[in-house]
């Protein structure tokens, strides 16, 4: 099946005869000026004839007209952005033909990337300057200027926007936070009307749109007018609430409490475009297959799709992955060289990306291979094909990519699906399926964030001195701080005032004053507000300079250097990230030896050597985590699979699989494990959406015993619920535990001797102390230590930069180290809450854990133990986080190949003995 038309009819309210506004309508909004270079761009205009403008564009022009705030969204290539400018450009040109465009903002264009607003910026050059060329030979002279501004901008060309100020401004969340606060240039944004906010989704999962939110308050709290703002995304759910987190909230009724969102309007036309979707696999059998074979079918069929396409975009899950798919493809093809193929990562140099980004929209090249960087939405409108390598593990990302391709108008988006593993079949055979029936994952808001507060608190305060109201109003009418309490206020103040006891001997300064408007001396000092009124105002005479140096959300990261403890001997290093996996205890590999992880001080590790098997694979960090929400479908996938399996064997299952996007090999593939599994250890061992099995192995070879807990709500949520187990664990039996988390579950290990009941453990677990232990499991890990480094810089009690001096991610990790016992101890200190708070919420899923502990206390989901000789099929992937053979990834298939034969064995023997 080919899905074509895969996503045609999921909403008929963007049948072209059910829009209420036609074409006509639209394009009368726009002045005649602007409706010729319409035409000129896009056709002659037929009254009736449809098709003349996107759905997008046809909605969202004419809410731009009327300022109506509005989220747009409508997959890529289908106009969103041009329809946002295309109505403010309209607007601007009529103020300027009225003399009314003063030498301020008008338009803010906020993206999540640099090369994203440069991209935006060249596509505005062309109708910006074709409509001023017009209205110039009708002897008008009229100037719509446009500029870009963020941390590449010289300080030349920023003086410059202060004499010569553009009328439409491209920058990024962190540029407008300081933007806000320079003294000269944040009164040119009093004017600004408008405020478009590119690639939402991006922002708001992250603290960068938590950031951003607060920002867009302030600027509101600024202007003279309230300004229309605009959001525009491709694949985002829920929209209602993107919605609001784009508008903000108003406070109703004299004083109250009583918040309620900005009016908005939802332009929906996500499913507009017509798609062309495949899962593909190279075999139907990825276990029994030689690596080699599954390797040499992938490049081969990956050459022939690009020799049939124009343009070729290769996506991988990592950027170690995109190098090597374009090196295997030019060493195993003379068809491909430095002039017609390329690769593009966020490791590679700022020129290099732009050459390939240039030689993209040119259409210069047959094939580039990318990891997420060209993810977003940088205009390539040659690009006809997009070839997903692996899971890229959620239905929006998939969506994201894959729209990718055919953005000219009426274009058929092609994007085929390449899985190299039996998790991952399952995982896209369902992310495609859901994708044609209008699924797309929610994101996930962070919420009353201390650290982002702490920054723009103080830039208020630097600004003026104000109401402390005044300050805590704004921060809440910012949708991530709608359920902000008092307390969490009082917490933020006290921290800002450092008004704990040694703060100071720690370096840690009061970066405000907080005190009412009432001095003893009996003067009022500040006359515009009233006597008695609580007033905060900065501290330092240096606050400015602090603050524009240090503020963003975007944390450092560093590499670790690795030591042996008995003789400090340097062996190698380790990206800190990969420290994350580990606990004291863990074997690794580096270098070809293993060892054994001790602890870590700052940027150094220490271990012992060893030659024990290693716990945790070289390659663990580089997998991207599967969404919450794409688990939940794949365990009801599960349940359907295995009713059909029960009900007509195999062929009603191959029969109902050819109902999705899958080719051939997929569906055999598929079908094959399910019939496995359900052989070897019934259909009682496969995890559904009511049912969360817990299978048991003894391995009498390593005197280790296995829990595979099959727990499929992805690696996030695993990642929490498994240091909740064995935290539990951990209390009622002396063992060294061992855990490896992946996206389908986890695994616990022990020695032999050592039997817990793991199915009694999960079942016990209260949902409303989930919390509570899960922040204790979290005491005295590198987890927390890191994510206080993070959240303590992001909240200026470190500095990173300070007269003149640049503080390396390494040595705010030592600062850290040194500050995170102390602040413990203060008790509800702001940055140590967020600091668990960060990691419980939007790190281990919290949330969704107390949802599953407590279905599984109400007896909605049922937890069941299957004992096993050795791994059943869909714990293969699990077991192989624990095998002493695996080492690197390309052992995989030796070990997985054994545990296939220990079951194919097994059902034989079965089968014989009835």
């Amino acid at each position: 099946m080919e899905g074509r038309e895969w996503l045609a009819g999921v909403d008929p309210a963007f049948d072209p005869e059910s829009v209420a506004i036609d074409d006509g309508d639209v394009l009368d909004r726009l002045a005649p000026v602007v409706q010729e270079w319409w035409v000129e761009q896009f056709g002659e205009f037929v009254p009736h004839n449809g098709g003349f403008f996107t759905p997008p564009q046809k909605e969202a022009i004419p809410l731009i007209h009327e300022r109506e705030n509005a989220l747009i969204a409508a997959p890529t290539g289908s106009g969103k952005t041009l329809a946002s400018f295309t109505g403010i450009v309209n607007e601007l040109f009529a103020k300027a033909r009225e003399d009314a465009l003063d030498n301020s903002v008008y338009c803010l264009y906020v993206s999540p990337l640099k090369s994203l607003a440069n991209d935006i910026h060249r596509n505005l050059a062309v109708p910006l300057s074709d409509i001023t060329e017009k209205l110039d030979e009708r002897g008008e002279t009229v100037e719509i200027r446009h500029a870009i501004r963020h941390g590449d901008t010289s300080d030349s060309d920023r003086q410059q926007m202060l004499e010569t100020t553009p009328h439409i401004l491209n920058t990024t969340p962190e540029t407008l936070a300081i933007l806000l606060n320079s003294p000269k240039f944040k009164e040119k944004l009093r004017t600004v009307e408008y405020v478009v906010v590119d690639e939402i989704h991006s922002l708001a999962e992250n603290k960068r749109g938590t950031h951003l939110s607060v920002s867009l308050e302030r600027l509101e709290a600024l202007a003279d007018g309230s300004p229309t703002r605009i959001g525009c995304s491709a694949t985002v759910e829920p929209l209602d609430e993107m919605a609001q987190f784009l508008v903000g909230c108003e406070r109703h009724g004299a004083g109250g409490d009583d918040w309620s969102p900005r009016e908005y309007e939802i332009v929906d036309a996500r499913f507009a475009r017509d798609f062309d979707v495949e899962l593909t696999t190279p075999t139907d059998d990825l276990i029994d297959t030689p690596r080699d074979v599954i390797q040499g079918r992938f490049y081969q069929q990956l050459h022939e799709l690009i020799r049939e396409h124009t343009n070729t975009l290769v996506f991988t899950n990592t950027r170690s992955g995109a190098e090597r798919v374009l090196h295997n493809l030019r060493s195993e093809f003379d068809d491909y060289g430095e002039d017609n193929s390329g690769c593009h990562h966020g490791s590679l140099s700022k020129e290099r990306r732009q050459e390939i980004e240039e030689r993209l929209k040119a259409g210069t090249l047959d094939v580039v291979t990318t990891s997420t960087s060209l993810e977003l939405g940088i205009d390539m409108p040659h690009v006809d094909l997009v070839v997903q390598v692996g899971s890229p593990k959620s239905v929006a990302a998939l969506l994201q990519r894959v729209g990718r391709a055919g953005h000219q108008l009426g274009e058929t988006v092609t994007g085929r699906v390449v899985a190299l593993d039996r998790d991952e079949l399952i995982e896209c055979a369902v992310m495609l399926k859901k994708a044609t029936e209008g699924f797309v994952d929610r994101v996930f808001v962070p919420e009353r964030a201390q650290d982002v507060a702490t920054q723009h608190v103080y830039g208020m305060a630097i600004n003026a001195v104000r109401p402390e109201r005044e300050a805590e109003a704004i921060l809440r009418r910012a949708y991530p701080y709608r359920e902000y309490t008092d307390d969490e206020w009082e917490q933020l103040c006290r921290y800002l005032t450092a008004d704990y006891p040694g703060m100071e001997d720690k370096n840690v300064y009061a970066k405000i004053w907080r005190d009412t408007n009432d001095p003893p001396d009996g003067e009022h000092h500040y006359e515009e507000y009233p006597v008695g009124e609580h007033l905060i105002g900065k501290r330092g005479r240096m606050a400015r300079v602090i603050y524009m140096t240090n503020i963003g959300t975007i944390p450092d990261s560093f590499t670790c250097d690795v030591y042996t403890r008995a003789s400090d001997e340097w062996v190698g290093q380790l990206d800190e990230g990969y420290l994350d996996t580990l606990e004291s205890g863990d074997v690794f590999v580096l270098g070809g030896d293993n060892f054994e992880y001790r602890y870590r001080r700052g940027s150094k590790v220490y271990v012992d050597r060893t030659s024990a098997r290693p716990t945790v694979p070289s390659w663990f960090s580089e997998r991207l985590p599967l969404s919450y929400d794409l688990g939940r479908e794949i365990l009801a996938f599960q349940r359907q699979l295995l009713a059909r399996l029960e009900e007509g064997g195999p062929p009603a299952v191959r029969l109902w699989l050819r109902e999705f996007p899958l080719d051939e090999n997929t569906v055999r593939a598929i079908t094959r494990m399910f019939s496995e599994q359900v052989a070897y250890a019934g259909s009682e061992s496969v995890s559904t959406d009511d049912r969360l099995v817990i299978e048991v192995a003894l391995d009498h070879d390593e005197y280790e015993r296995h829990y595979y807990v099959h727990s499929g709500y992805g690696r996030r949520f695993n990642d929490g619920f498994s240091r909740l187990v064995a935290y539990r664990v951990a209390q009622r039996a002396s063992a060294n535990v061992q855990v490896a988390v992946a996206d389908n579950g986890f695994t616990l290990s022990m020695p032999l001797n050592r039997k817990v009941d793991i199915e009694g453990i999960v079942t016990d677990i209260d949902p409303t102390a989930v919390r509570a232990d899960l922040r204790a499991s979290l005491d005295g890990t590198d987890l927390l230590q890191r994510y206080f480094r993070i959240n303590a810089t992001r909240a200026l009690m470190i500095l990173k930069r300070y007269k003149g001096y640049e503080k390396s991610a390494s040595e705010q990790q030592v600062n850290a180290e040194m500050l995170l016992s102390f602040a413990e101890e203060l008790g509800e200190f702001a940055v140590v809450e967020e600091t668990y708070r960060e990691i419980l919420e939007d790190k281990l899923n919290v949330d969704a854990i107390e949802d599953v502990t407590g279905a599984i206390q109400a007896g909605e989901l049922a937890v069941e133990t299957v004992r096993v000789d050795s791994p059943s099929p869909r714990a293969f992937g699990l077991a192989t986080l624990l095998a002493s053979d695996v080492v690197l990834a390309e052992d995989e298939s030796a070990v997985l190949q054994a545990f296939h034969d220990r079951v194919l064995a097994a059902i034989d023997d079965d089968a014989g003995e009835v």
